[in-house]
C-alpha cells in the first residue's frame, strides 16, 4: 500500500466498490478528497448499478481531515479549499443516482461520521465508535453537519458535537439511525452489504433514481450551504486554539 494512500475503484456485475486508504488511520489529505469526488462522480455517470464505498484495513474506516494538511493551512483560501475537498464529496455522494452503501469496519471520527452519515445505506461492525471531535480542535462540524443531522436528527447531532471527546458506540449509532446494521464478525457484515448490492444491481435503475430524489429532497441548496461552511472552517482552522490543538494532537500519536 502506498505511503501517501489511495483511492481506487472497480466495478463487477453493475457493482462499483470505490475504497480509499490512508497510513494514518484511513485520514483524508484534500488530494484523496478530490479523487473520492471524482470516482463517486463517475460511478453515477457510468454503467454501475450500485456504488460500495469503504476503506482498507481493520481499524478506522477514517479519521477524518488529515492533521498534517490542516496544521500548514496558512490563510482562508487554503482553509476553505481544503474542507471544500469534504463538502465536494458529500454532494457528489447526494448527486451520485445509484445508492450507496457504506462498510463501516471500524472507528469514524468527525469526517468520517460525515462519510457514515451520507452514503444511502451504513453497514457497519459492532466494534465501531463514532465521534465529532471537531470542537476540541477549535472549530466544528460545520460541513458534515447538514449531511449528519439530516440522518440522525438536531438532538443526537448537537450531542456528539458538544461534546467532542466522547466515543458513541455502534448501538447508540444504530439507534439513532447512523448504521442500518451492526453486526458481530467482519464476515457477517462483508456478507450483508454484497446481498444488498447483488440485491439492488438486479433492481431497476429509474426507480433508484427517483428514490434516491426522494429521500435527499430538501437538499437542493447545499452546493452553497456546504461552501460557505467551508469558509468557517477554514477561518476557524487559523486561530491560536485550533493550532495549539492540533500541534498537540499530533505530538501525542507520534
Amino acid at each position: 500500500m502506498p505511503e501517501t494512500g489511495y483511492v481506487s475503484s472497480h466495478t463487477e456485475h453493475g457493482i462499483t466498490t470505490i475504497e480509499f486508504f490512508h497510513p494514518k488511520s484511513n485520514s483524508l489529505p484534500l488530494k484523496m478528497l478530490d479523487e473520492l469526488t471524482q470516482e463517486i462522480h463517475y460511478a453515477g455517470n457510468h454503467d454501475t448499478r450500485v456504488v460500495i464505498l469503504k476503506s482498507a484495513g481493520d481499524n478506522a474506516f477514517c479519521a477524518g481531515a488529515s492533521f498534517d494538511e490542516l496544521s500548514a493551512i496558512k490563510n482562508e483560501k487554503e482553509g476553505q479549499n481544503f474542507f471544500q475537498g469534504f463538502a465536494n464529496v458529500i454532494n457528489a455522494m447526494r448527486k451520485c443516482n445509484k445508492f450507496i452503501i457504506g462498510r463501516i469496519q471500524g472507528k469514524c471520527v468527525g469526517g468520517g461520521v460525515g462519510l457514515a452519515a451520507a452514503v444511502d445505506y451504513a453497514i457497519a461492525i459492532n466494534k465501531t465508535e463514532i465521534k465529532l471531535s471537531e470542537l476540541s480542535i477549535g472549530i466544528g462540524p460545520f460541513v458534515v453537519g447538514p449531511a449528519i443531522e439530516r440522518k440522525i436528527g438536531t438532538s443526537a447531532f448537537s450531542q456528539l458535537a458538544i461534546d467532542a471527546t466522547l466515543w458513541r458506540n455502534a448501538d447508540w449509532a444504530k439507534k439513532k439511525g447512523l448504521f442500518a446494521e451492526v453486526h458481530e464478525t467482519v464476515q457477517n457484515m462483508d456478507e450483508s452489504v454484497y446481498r444488498l448490492a447483488n440485491s439492488l444491481a438486479h433492481s431497476s435503475p429509474e426507480a433508484i433514481a427517483e428514490m434516491k430524489k426522494m429521500f435527499w429532497k430538501g437538499t437542493e441548496n447545499w452546493d452553497a450551504l456546504l461552501n460557505e461552511r467551508a469558509a468557517i472552517s477554514g477561518k476557524l482552522i487559523l486561530n491560536d486554539f485550533s493550532k495549539n490543538a492540533i500541534e498537540k494532537f499530533k505530538l501525542k500519536i507520534k
